[in-house]
């Protein structure tokens, strides 16, 4: 069995079923929030970067994209260190440094989070929309409210000069999951 979150900076989806018992008697829905909360906590994981976690008898697999080498790494490390994670397979992506990606992703930022809609998710500790950009190519991922949120990123963000958007973004009934957005 096989317990797949993505993490969303302060949210995370279930997207498989629960796992069995993993080392230590955890099981691998505990290893997995576990591993949610420890890339969530690490201080350089910002909006720009995306991390999804498959956990499968406490063996994690962890993918998405990171703006920095060294966010990898550490990423890594403090995955290793969660309760109950026998091995960490990492295949986190380094995105390509690029002053181009760079603006895109400042400017993008500006205007989904500097549009009033969007304060209530600004001001949360991890903020859930998530603008990963790549060779002038943007996705948008993460977790908003509703549908209309979900429409009104993607207005704001074809604003700027990307080569394509994609808009990956889930509404909290898409993924069956109630939040409150003050955490």
């Amino acid at each position: 069995m096989s317990c797949r979150e993505i993490v969303w900076v302060g949210a995370f989806v279930l997207s498989a079923g629960i796992g069995a018992a993993a080392a230590d008697d955890r099981s691998d829905q505990q290893i997995s929030r576990d591993t949610v909360a420890a890339v969530n906590t690490y201080s350089h994981f910002t909006i720009f970067d995306e991390v999804g976690v498959d956990v499968r008898d406490g063996i994690v697999t962890l993918t998405g994209r990171v703006t920095m080498p060294f966010k990898r790494s550490e990423i890594e490390q403090r995955v290793a260190h969660v309760e109950g994670v026998r091995d960490v397979r990492d295949q986190i992506a380094v995105l390509p440094a690029s002053t181009f990606d760079d603006e895109l992703r400042a400017r993008i930022a500006r205007a989904i989070y500097g549009n009033a809609m969007f304060w209530s998710y600004a001001m949360l500790p991890n903020p859930p929309i998530h603008i990963i950009v790549e060779h002038g190519r943007v996705t948008l991922t993460g977790l908003v409210r509703t549908s209309v949120d979900r429409a009104l990123a993607r207005a704001l963000a074809t604003q700027a000069p990307a080569l394509s958007l994609t808009n990956n973004l889930k509404t909290d009934a898409e993924v069956g999951k109630p939040r409150a957005h003050s955490q």
